[in-house]
């Protein structure tokens, strides 16, 4: 059976990550967390001081690029991808506040999305992938046979990023969480590199109202029309 591979774009915690891992595993297909990337360049960035009064120093950032190593490794135990920054495993730091309110500014720099699409296309050469992100099917993978664009309204994504991290333990509210969705979408739609939007010939996701099983059996029927 020929191999493809599968862009999944859309707006933040609309559960681009979650779909993609869970058909990835249905399909047994290799996935690559592409914002998990961006998050891990974030705390690089906050690790190094590369934030001045709030601000990205772009130009500290492209000199220390070299020093600036991110790999996915398979968790044993839950067969899960984790990613890991210069050989430490930030999985979890990764998915904070505090990366999240930064990550746009960074991903919005024109050398860290070179570099990091150029890292992606690699991880693409032999097929056989799920990626999920911003720009995957515009920018990464224009020619993929099967392209996801996913989107929900902004109440129910908050909702669903505020369940995420108070399941975490993080102390946040609503109104911040929504703040913050906003203010992404705004960044990723509008910057200059790798804007988010539609690719034209992508499947439009609404999943508002649908629940986890309705979603992966919408994606599965997808991937059997395309193979």
């Amino acid at each position: 059976m020929k191999k493809i591979l599968i862009a999944i774009d859309g707006y933040s915690s609309c559960g681009k990550s979650t779909m993609a891992k869970t058909l990835a595993k249905q399909i047994g297909y290799t996935y690559i967390d592409s914002g998990a990337m961006y998050r891990a360049a974030t705390l690089f960035c906050l690790q190094n001081n590369l934030f001045a009064g709030g601000e990205l120093n772009g130009e500290a950032l492209k000199k220390r690029l070299p020093d600036l190593h991110i790999s996915f490794e398979e968790n044993r135990e839950t067969g899960l991808s984790e990613t890991f920054l210069n050989g430490e495993n930030v999985e979890r730091r990764i998915r904070s506040m505090e990366i999240a309110a930064k990550v746009s500014p960074v991903a919005a720099v024109g050398f860290v999305r070179e570099e990091m699409v150029k890292q992606q296309q690699a991880m693409g050469l032999g097929k056989g992938i799920v990626m999920d992100g911003r720009d995957i099917g515009t920018v990464v993978f224009p020619d993929a046979e099967l392209k996801i664009f996913v989107t929900a309204s902004p109440e129910i994504r908050a909702q669903r990023r505020l369940a995420e991290l108070t399941a975490k333990g993080e102390k946040t509210t609503f109104e911040e969480v929504l703040h913050n969705l906003t203010e992404r979408d705004y960044i990723d739609s509008t910057r200059k590199d790798g804007p988010l939007r539609q690719a034209e010939d992508a499947v439009v996701l609404d999943n508002s109202d649908l629940t986890i099983a309705e979603q992966n059996q919408y994606l599965l029927k997808l991937f059997k029309e395309r193979i």
